[in-house]
């Protein structure tokens, strides 16, 4: 039996992304038109937008896993906890800011998220899983509100130092 050589990649694209995309760009500001790979760039440049939407929907859940948790575990509250629900609102408020138009994504991707954040929290908690709602306990609007913490009232001093 003879061997099978493997397929050489005869493209640029197939061969070095990085490249095939430097030269891409390159060829779009030298107005090139006919040089442009078409149907490749519009590959990427629609993954680009699939991208931001699955970066969005990713933070959220985490955001939802800790608001979970903080509402949940109250006398486990900690600074991280705090930051991690500060950093992933930022987050997601900057990915909205950068593209407008992924301004509804975060109510479209909320049932999604949820169930992500509530497997999740109970797994990093070990609390059943049924101690969490079917359904998402807070709106999009209200995980993205800086000033929104569910659960009982706390102070600066109820949190853990970690």
């Amino acid at each position: 039996m003879g061997k099978t050589l493997a397929k050489t990649p005869d493209t640029l694209y197939e061969r070095d992304f990085h490249a095939w995309l430097m030269d891409q760009a390159e060829r779009l500001r030298a107005r090139s038109h006919n040089d442009i790979d078409w149907d490749n760039l519009a590959e990427e440049v629609e993954s680009v937008g699939l991208s931001q939407k699955r970066e969005i929907r990713k933070r959220l859940g985490v955001l939802l896993m800790h608001l979970l948790k903080w509402e949940h575990q109250p006398t486990q509250r900690s600074h991280s906890w705090q930051s991690t629900i500060s950093e992933q609102r930022a987050h997601v408020q900057g990915l909205i800011e950068l593209s407008p138009s992924l301004a509804r994504f975060p109510d479209e991707s909320m049932d999604w998220s949820y169930r992500w954040a509530a497997r999740h929290a109970a797994r990093e908690t070990g609390l059943a899983p049924a101690t969490f709602p079917q359904k998402p306990p807070y709106t999009a609007a209200q995980a993205l509100d800086d000033a929104f913490l569910p659960g009982p009232p706390w102070t600066a001093d109820d949190l853990i130092r970690d």
